[in-house]
């Protein structure tokens, strides 16, 4: 079991950088969101609670800073470097987050990318450099990740990545005002030896 603070913690491939999610990201996030709300409308979680809502941008970052002091999450933007600009400005998010220690040694993660960087290796990029940090600085065994069958883009994230297909899950999250099915990927450390990103970045050269 991991011993000693995990969070926080910047991690660093080429131009992309993860860094820990802010209170003052407020501005920019609420921006990139905004502009992509088309596009992530139909992935975004909702509160199956008809009274209810979801938390606002403080109560988010409150909260997920809260599950990184008890080592259960790391809350990241991502950010991309960019010529001329000194801060590399926020292009998505990704959430490793119901980290179990113990017997169990993993997590889950999420994550979405602006639609005007998707395709671009973003993605997959920051899930295999968040893996890799998880597998080998923290010692966990398993990383899962469930995406919406009619997700597209997320579904290429994980195919490209090697995340092997589990089935599915019935009604599993509450995402767009409804319970919906998922289907579920997972990698264990014993597949990826040499790092996810080591091998993700070779199949791009190959």
């Amino acid at each position: 079991m991991r011993l000693g603070p995990i969070w926080p913690v910047t991690l660093e491939c080429g131009d992309l950088v993860l860094r820990p999610i802010r209170y003052r990201d407020r501005k920019e996030w609420t921006q990139v969101r905004t502009r992509n709300s088309d596009w992530l409308a139909p992935w975004e979680a909702s509160n199956p609670d008809p009274r209810g809502g979801l938390p606002d941008y403080r109560q988010m970052v409150r909260s997920l800073n809260s599950q990184a002091a008890q080592s259960t999450a790391l809350p990241f933007v991502i950010t991309e470097r960019v010529p001329g600009l000194r801060t590399p400005p926020i292009v998505g998010q990704l959430t490793v987050s119901s980290i179990v220690w113990g017997s169990a040694m993993m997590a889950t993660l999420g994550y979405w990318v602006d639609q005007s960087r998707a395709g671009r290796g973003i993605a997959p990029t920051a899930v295999a450099l968040v893996t890799d940090h998880c597998f080998q600085a923290l010692g966990l065994h398993r990383m899962e990740i469930n995406i919406r069958p009619e997700n597209g883009p997320s579904l290429r994230v994980v195919e490209k990545l090697g995340f092997r297909d589990e089935g599915y899950r019935p009604r599993y999250l509450h995402i767009n005002g409804a319970w919906a099915d998922h289907r579920s990927f997972a990698l264990t450390s014993e597949e990826v030896p040499d790092g996810l990103l080591t091998r993700w970045l070779a199949s791009r050269t190959s």
